[in-house]
């Protein structure tokens, strides 16, 4: 067990002869005591320094785990997300890609629909025409009968027809 100032103090020497001035030696112990009294309260006032430097060391550290942990997590969830997005994306792609499919499919029917309405356009269109050309030339060739010739040769009485006008009128 450590010596302590009370123990310095009492310590009692014994005496011989020529031994030691009890003045000198009991002055130089009064210095000890004071020195190890100073040294006790420093390494007091060290010790509880260091209780608190370990608790906010300790504090700092818990701390730190606790941050270690966060980015473990947010490096876990941003990961999640990330995993997330590239399966909402590679859905949006199919999606648009059935999309596109069906759009490309439903313009490709209705190309060949149109087509064939022209086609079919084209063809009322011929019967048309010809039907037109042959009222036409049907025509042309009754203009060209000779029935209008005998019509324009034929000279009518008029006075008759107007008597009978004068006579309706009455």
């Amino acid at each position: 067990m450590p010596l302590s100032p009370l123990d310095i103090h009492n310590k009692e020497f014994g005496r011989g002869f020529r031994g030691y001035n009890e003045d000198e030696v009991n002055e130089f112990l009064d210095q000890i005591i004071k020195d190890y009294e100073g040294l006790i309260k420093e390494k007091k006032e060290l010790e509880e320094r260091l209780k608190q430097t370990d608790e906010r060391v300790g504090h700092f550290t818990n701390i730190e785990e606790t941050l270690h942990k966060s980015i473990v997590v947010a490096q876990e969830a941003a990961e999640e997300v990330r995993r997330n997005s590239q399966k909402e994306a590679k859905l949006i792609v199919r999606e648009a890609e059935k999309n596109a499919d069906r759009i490309v499919n439903e313009s490709l029917t209705k190309a060949r629909r149109i087509a064939m309405e022209i086609e079919e356009l084209k063809k009322q269109s011929k019967v048309f025409r010809n039907r037109f050309k042959m009222l036409v030339e049907a025509q042309l060739d009754l203009i060209d009968t000779d029935d209008w010739e005998t019509l324009m040769e034929y000279d009518l009485d008029t006075t008759n027809l107007e008597r009978l006008e004068e006579q309706e009128e009455d």
